[in-house]
């Protein structure tokens, strides 16, 4: 598409899609066609807010959009995402790809056969922080993931483990690069009827190990990673986006170990949101790969899913 501009619709402006609607509505080199809401009164809200045109159907885009982000609940993915697809539309599908690995896969495929640009949003892989973190660790041995937040009224329709913990599965496949040999998995319901706090660990061919756990139920929000190699590891904020490397230095004379040295990695914070739609409008612009394709989303799903399994077996 070169220098022409992209015109791009939002599909769903409740609580995240309103976001895209204004981030869309401020980038260069891209028009903000019209949101689409189940609700009217909401899509036109938004519609009038973001200067576009409003809709009540999730197919009334279709034929007017290049771009299409669609951020409706997951159990309705394949619903919305597949008309979109099939006539050609580069679209960004919230995550996770759909409720069942059968439906995200009939998703991707559709995807694949059409060519187009497919993004999932995990975000979290935009995250400055962690974009950086990507490139600096090389075979990690051991990973440890936290991300604990309040209750928020969104997302009910899912647990804990596809709302949240599936950012960190995603960021763990990312990182090690490596088949899952073992999952153990212990999770609860406390708020929903869902599970709403999960721990689970990950074991992998390679030898690597990853340990993860996500509440949407905690007092306060308390994101971040660590990753371990051979004698240092890094430690993110996800909140913050900054990195501390701590490793082994020298071991001085009369001491039985070696001293620990902490170092700050510089990181230029930006929003992720930010960077995710700025990503996707530039692979639709060039024709290029996205960061998180549909088989990444996939995978990252099946795992997810596997975990819903262990979870629900000891439950029983």
């Amino acid at each position: 598409m070169n220098n022409a501009s992209i015109r791009v619709g939002v599909v769903g402006v409740g609580y995240l899609g309103r976001y895209h609607a204004r981030i869309y509505s401020e980038m260069p080199g891209v028009e903000l066609v019209g949101v689409s809401d189940t609700d009217l009164h909401t899509a036109e809200v938004i519609a009038q807010r973001y200067q576009c045109d409003a809709y009540d159907s999730p197919d009334a885009l279709i034929d007017k959009v290049d771009a299409v982000s669609v951020v409706v609940p997951t159990s309705v993915h394949e619903q919305v995402a597949l008309p979109y697809l099939e006539n050609g539309v580069h679209m960004l599908l919230e995550k996770p790809v759909a409720p069942t690995v059968a439906a995200a896969t009939n998703i991707v495929n559709c995807a694949d056969r059409a060519g187009v640009v497919f993004q999932i949003g995990h975000l979290e892989r935009f995250n400055a922080g962690i974009m950086a973190l990507a490139e600096q660790v090389k075979a990690p041995r051991f990973i440890e993931a936290h991300r604990l937040g309040t209750f928020v009224e969104r997302a009910t329709d899912v647990d804990v483990v596809t709302d949240l913990m599936i950012h960190d599965i995603d960021i763990v496949l990312s990182l090690v690069q490596s088949e899952i040999t073992h999952i153990a998995a212990v999770g609860l319901p406390v708020i929903t009827d869902h599970v709403d706090i999960a721990n689970a660990r990950l074991e992998f061919a390679n030898g690597a190990v990853a340990n993860v756990t996500a509440s949407r139920v905690s007092t306060k929000k308390f994101r971040r990673i660590r990753v371990f190699g051979r004698k240092s590891y890094h430690a993110l904020n996800f909140v913050d986006q900054q990195i501390e490397l701590v490793r082994t230095g020298e071991r001085k004379v009369g001491e039985k170990f070696p001293e620990t040295i902490s170092k700050q990695i510089t990181v230029e914070p930006r929003q992720p949101l930010d960077a995710e739609l700025e990503a996707f409008i530039d692979a639709v612009r060039t024709g290029g790969q996205p960061l998180v394709t549909g088989h990444d989303g996939l995978e990252a799903l099946k795992v997810a899913l596997k975990v819903q399994e262990k979870i629900h077996a000891c439950q029983n």
